[in-house]
């Protein structure tokens, strides 16, 4: 911002002594428009010395992704974005036949297992029971009665959610890619943190009678935001930022008066 082009400085009127048209050394008072001093870079200092910077959805150092910034009355926007409680996707990558202490490839190895008995027809039923267990919790921590003309209306516009705190829910997960010992999944959830995504992989190596760790953890939509909105470092100025947050104001906009009229 203080890179910018400045707006130029306030003239003020000075009469300032002049040689006099006639000559002979006379000095005649001349009036004149000349910068005010009190404007200038070097006597004000920057024009921006903080501004308020707010953080959405977190990513812990061994996530990647969308991470959403809310930037002066942004930050108001970002507080009625989480109230909204949208739904987040994730790539998740897995790696099978290994455990460790924090569920990630980089932890401490704890145990090795075998893993050719695992097939993609075994790991997509696990994956059916999981969504299923996590849909019954989405219903009731939603506090909507499932037999209401206002459940069905939610159910159309897709907004049955928990308006409140609940623990973290998956709403939709499927397999991307399995090629042994690696695998990828995709993760729709909601109150969710990276270790818990982790703990999943985890889980669902045990349940396959073998163990598994994560190896990535990508978020790659929060809420309305998707990776087509993030900026990669190299973008990291003032245009694209702020290309950026007019790209983003009717999407905004539109989700708030959708979730929270």
């Amino acid at each position: 911002l203080n890179a910018a082009p400045q707006r130029a400085p306030r003239q003020r009127v000075r009469f300032l002594p002049s040689p006099a048209p006639e000559g002979g050394g006379a000095v005649e008072l001349v009036a004149a428009s000349v910068p005010v001093l009190a404007d200038h870079p070097l006597v004000r200092g920057p024009r921006f010395r903080k501004l308020k910077i707010g953080a959405g959805h977190r990513l812990d150092v061994k996530a990647s992704g969308v991470f959403v910034l809310g930037i002066g009355h942004g930050n108001k926007l970002l507080t009625d974005l989480y109230n909204c409680h949208l739904t987040k996707v994730y790539t998740v990558g897995g790696l099978f036949g290994k455990a460790t202490d924090d569920f990630s490839d980089t932890g401490n190895l704890i145990e090795k297992t075998t893993f050719d008995h695992i097939t993609r027809e075994k790991l997509e039923r696990i994956l059916a029971v999981i969504q299923g267990t996590n849909q019954k919790a989405l219903l009731m921590y939603s506090n909507i009665d499932m037999k209401t003309q206002e459940a069905y209306e939610l159910a159309v516009k897709g907004l049955i959610r928990p308006m409140g705190k609940s623990p973290p829910i998956i709403t939709a997960i499927r397999c991307l890619q399995f090629a042994p010992p690696e695998f990828q999944l995709e993760i729709h959830c909601l109150h969710e943190t990276q270790q818990y995504l982790r703990k999943v992989v985890h889980e669902i190596g045990l349940e396959l009678k073998s163990s598994a760790v994560c190896t990535q953890v990508r978020r790659t939509r929060d809420g309305i935001f998707t990776v087509d909105d993030a900026l990669p470092r190299t973008q990291w100025n003032l245009q694209s930022i702020q290309e950026a947050i007019r790209n983003c104001q009717l999407k905004v906009q539109t989700e708030l008066e959708k979730t929270l009229a």
